[in-house]
């Protein structure tokens, strides 16, 4: 067996700025597609996916909705202030990421900037305290009666947009995947954006089947790997949900010689996440897996062995990131740079308006 590379520098390259997509393209199909097999891989467009899947193949997707969670305000003496949520704890209190967090003490009050002048509330937080593990600041929300601030959002929030997308003209909605109707992500699952509706009926009626689980996009995704050893990194939680719908999908295309196919890093994270907890909840060495609903800090990287998924379909991913951690654990760090060199020399556009890869189950090493 190989020997596994475990320093952050193995996991960097270098990436022409002007390969970083701004816009996604539209439509939404028409983006390119790398397909990876066991030893070779070839170029497509992602509308040729129902023609490079079988039937009988279950694709998994993540049904999560991107939020408006980047607000901007200003304290009481006037100086302004930006602040992007992550989570909400408990009776209005949200943890949220600041800017300038000199400026983010504690008792601070914090009046948010509506979208229009025709809004008709006042929205206010004050700081309760720091977060040691994200640097972040706990706000305590105050709202009006029977309204929480996920109703309100809308009126004082924006989409988020990673920053890496610095000249965009993308329309808020072109940051969702269509399929998109659980709220609570602060950044999209991106290999999602690439289906259409047209799409995803082609799938259906060629017998690759959908199921969808739900993934809410934190800091667990995008927070970057900073430790020279990958296996010292703490991945934060993340909120997961696995039906028995979606165990019953698996269960049966299994057993029927189908492939699962994993729509998205998330989705790779929701489906192990949850085979990890239907294992410790076991007493049974055998391998199954059971609904989840709770939180998961799973991190995947060379040498894991996987449980549930077979095969991906991701974008291309952050030089040193838990992403691209994960996508070697699955066909390996050398054959993914080398990919990514390949990529860069034939164009690809990259990260989440970039195209996309499809790793067929047999390029998968273990």
């Amino acid at each position: 067996m190989t020997e596994v590379d475990l320093s952050i520098n193995a996991y960097d390259y270098e990436l022409p700025q002007e390969l970083i997509a701004q816009n996604p393209v539209v439509p939404r199909d028409s983006s390119h597609l790398m397909v990876v097999d066991s030893l070779t891989h070839h170029n497509c467009i992602f509308r040729d996916l129902p023609d490079l899947l079988q039937s009988g193949d279950l694709l998994v997707l993540n049904n999560t909705r991107v939020i408006p969670a980047r607000l901007y305000g200003h304290k009481t003496t006037g100086a302004r202030v930006e602040i992007l949520l992550l989570k909400p704890v408990k009776n209005d209190c949200w943890l949220a990421l600041v800017k300038p967090g000199k400026r983010f003490s504690n008792g601070t009050t914090i009046e948010f900037i509506p979208n229009s002048s025709n809004c008709n509330y006042k929205l206010q937080a004050t700081v309760l305290s720091t977060d040691r593990e994200t640097g972040g600041r706990f706000l305590q929300f105050s709202l009006p009666q029977g309204i929480s601030l996920i109703n309100l959002l809308d009126q004082f929030g924006h989409v988020p947009f990673p920053p890496y997308v610095t000249d965009s003209q993308a329309l808020t909605e072109q940051y969702q995947t269509v399929y998109g109707k659980i709220s609570g992500a602060i950044a999209a699952p991106t290999a999602g954006l690439h289906f259409t509706d047209e799409l995803l009926e082609k799938l259906e009626q060629k017998n690759i089947r959908l199921a969808f689980i739900t993934l809410h996009v934190g800091l667990g995704t995008f927070r970057p790997v900073e430790t020279e050893n990958i296996t010292k990194h703490d991945m934060h939680y993340e909120w997961i949900e696995v039906s028995s719908l979606v165990v019953d999908k698996i269960n049966q295309t299994k057993s029927q010689g189908g492939r699962i196919i994993a729509v998205g890093t998330t989705v790779v994270r929701a489906l192990e996440g949850t085979a990890l907890a239907s294992q410790k909840n076991s007493s049974s060495k055998k391998l199954s897996i059971s609904p989840f609903s709770g939180y998961t800090n799973i991190f995947i990287y060379p040498g894991y062995k996987w449980q549930i998924v077979e095969g991906l379909i991701t974008n291309f991913h952050l030089p040193r990131s838990s992403l691209l951690m994960l996508v070697s654990a699955m066909i390996g760090r050398k054959r993914l740079l080398n990919l990514y060199q390949e990529a860069i020399a034939q164009k690809y556009r990259f990260y989440s308006f970039g195209d996309a890869m499809l790793i067929l189950p047999d390029a998968r090493i273990n």
